[in-house]
């Protein structure tokens, strides 16, 4: 871009939340911001940050001034689509004040709870969606009964189920109580109700379900119906864990 069209550099990275304007130029100075994939380490430099990557520390950073990056924890009973014709809450109703078109990122079936991430950045969406970026998801489940080794064991080889084989990366036993266990499973999946079927086919049906984790997004303690904006952490890594 020339030097007479776009916005300073410095402006861009300050209305993203890097830091005062003068931090900005610091950091531009020091050699450790790039902007499309080149050092920048003078001032005067100008971006369009509609279409400009800009990375700060090898971290890249969101300039682009109407994109935004939510957080939702999907309350169970609550369909995963922003309007119904059939009058059931829904996760556009969490959304309703929002100007921004928002898409959810892959879906959680109405019966469970828990993480849920919504955009208007369509590429990251596309990227974050799609089954050859293998993006992580951990999950909580309650069963019924004790649970024993052998079942994380199982699914940690692999089980058929109709739609093909599937392996998950991590099974614990997080607590066993009252004839009930909480179980955390960590897997690269993003077959629709995954979770549910490979449980069902080691003879343990899900009673609660909760998405803890997508990527490097958590949970936290956000009460069910929360919203809360991604942090700028949040989102770089995000953009890093599908190649942005």
């Amino acid at each position: 871009m020339s030097a007479e069209t776009g916005i300073r550099l410095q402006k861009v990275m300050a209305a993203a939340g890097i830091g005062s304007r003068r931090k900005c130029e610091e950091l531009i100075a020091e050699g450790r911001v790039e902007v499309d994939g080149k050092r920048v380490d003078r001032m005067g430099v100008r971006v369009d940050p509609a279409v400009a990557i800009v990375r700060v520390d090898g971290e890249r950073i969101n300039v682009a001034p109407d994109n935004v990056y939510l957080a939702l924890n999907k309350p169970a009973g609550v369909v995963t689509t922003m309007s119904d014709e059939h009058g059931r809450a829904c996760i556009g109703d969490f959304f309703s004040d929002r100007r921004e078109r928002l898409f959810h990122v892959g879906r959680l079936d109405t019966d469970t709870e828990g993480l849920l991430l919504l955009t208007n950045d369509g590429e990251l969406s596309n990227r974050l969606t799609h089954p050859s970026w293998g993006i992580e998801k951990v999950y909580l489940c309650q069963v019924q009964g004790q649970v024993g080794r052998e079942v994380g064991k199982t699914l940690m080889e692999g089980i058929e189920l109709e739609d093909g084989m599937v392996m998950i990366d991590h099974f614990a036993v997080v607590q066993q109580a009252d004839g009930r266990s909480l179980i955390e499973i960590t897997l690269h999946e993003g077959r629709n109700r995954i979770v549910r079927r490979i449980m069902e086919a080691v003879g343990y049906p899900i009673t609660r379900l909760v998405r803890t984790r997508v990527g490097e997004v958590r949970l936290g303690d956000m009460r069910p119906g929360a919203v809360r904006p991604l942090t700028r952490t949040e989102v770089a890594a995000l953009y890093e864990s599908v190649g942005l």
